[in-house]
């Protein structure tokens, strides 16, 4: 279908053409990739959409749509993106803003879904906005219970020496401590680094007596899925030989985004958790990662995290509530169903809606 000199491919492009395709976007993320919407939701409840303009691919998004078959209302969700900022390119609010036409278009009047977009941009940056902007005529909506709205993003242009010296004091001493510690850091990203991540995790879990263990093994089959410049990266930080620290991160796009973390008993002595961190800001430098993102803080509910999160001077900022746009009186009924139906949905769609 073309528009003028846009070309609009839906749900045509393969799994290798879309992974290809998502390298050269600046804003990739793990959440776009085809590995995280297979895993997460199943390959059938997956749409994809490409903007092209002379043959070059110029927006994309990858939505997950949820409602009951054989009839025309249901939700097309869609989380951070679309993706609209081609590597090396100034940003062209115009494209975003042709992507927001689009996506109404075809989910919103030609299916009659109640199209749901959660951007992953932060109010107040310039790519906040940039959506403000462009989804000018989407209506906001409330964050569902769970979804989290804050979070604390690292600058990662100042020089690595800056950044050690803009660490609150108390968390650069504990990171001098890990480092007088003789701990080792181990690298990687295959199923066995994965499998020493969730061991900790799993002990974790049960040292405090949480539940969850479901999510990390999730990503570990998102793992195997994923092709290679965009695995996730696992570190390992060894005591004697024994793991007592891990971290899982994500860099697909120009962001560092902080997945998972992990400490044994033994680790929170060693002071492990510093030393990871760490090791991930100058990693990230070195692969030319403009902002690192800590996913999301609470301090009501969890404030242990947040001290310690807090601790690496990070802007603390809002991220931007989900843009929605529907016309059909069935979908916005189902819409409204689901938010109050919460996690239950994810398993009626997993379970083929």
């Amino acid at each position: 279908m073309k528009e003028g000199t846009f070309s609009i491919e839906v749900d045509t492009v393969t799994a290798a053409s879309w992974s290809a395709r998502l390298e050269a976007f600046a804003d990739a993320n793990l959440y776009q990739t085809w590995a995280y919407g297979v895993v997460r939701w199943g390959e059938r409840n997956l749409s994809h959409l490409v903007l092209t303009r002379g043959g070059r691919t110029i927006a994309m998004a990858q939505l997950v749509m949820a409602g009951p078959r054989r009839v025309r209302a249901g939700i097309a969700y869609l989380r951070w993106g679309p993706l609209w900022r081609p590597k090396g390119e100034e940003d062209d609010v115009a494209i975003l803003a042709r992507m927001g036409d689009v996506l109404r278009d075809e989910y919103v009047r030609r299916r009659g879904l109640y199209l749901r977009v959660l951007p992953g941009v932060c109010i107040g940056t310039r790519h906040g906005a940039a959506f403000e902007t462009a989804f000018a005529g989407y209506r906001s909506e409330p964050f569902k219970r769970g979804e989290s709205y804050r979070t604390l993003i690292v600058d990662l242009a100042p020089s690595l020496e800056v950044l050690r010296k803009n660490l609150d004091q108390k968390w650069r001493n504990q990171l001098n401590r890990a480092e007088k510690n003789g701990l080792v850091v181990r690298e990687g990203d295959s199923p066995d680094d994965f499998a020493a991540y969730i061991a900790m995790h799993d002990e974790m879990l049960a040292r405090k007596r949480f539940s969850g263990a479901s999510d990390v093994r999730e990503f570990a089959r998102m793992q195997r899925l994923l092709p290679a410049g965009q695995k996730m990266h696992i570190m390992i930080c060894e005591d004697v030989g024994v793991p007592v620290a891990g971290l899982v991160g994500t860099t697909v796009g120009d962001t560092g985004v902080y997945l998972l973390g992990a400490t044994t008993g033994q680790g929170m002595k060693a002071k492990g958790a510093y030393l990871l961190q760490w090791r991930m800001i100058q990693r990230l430098k070195a692969q030319g990662a403009v902002r690192y993102d800590l996913n999301g803080i609470n301090p009501e509910t969890n404030p242990g995290v947040h001290h310690f999160k807090a601790g690496m001077a990070g802007e603390d900022l809002l991220y931007m509530p989900p843009r929605v746009s529907c016309d059909a009186v069935g979908s916005a009924l189902f819409a409204g169903a689901a938010r109050l139906a919460g996690g239950s949905l994810r398993q009626r769609i997993l379970r083929g809606r």
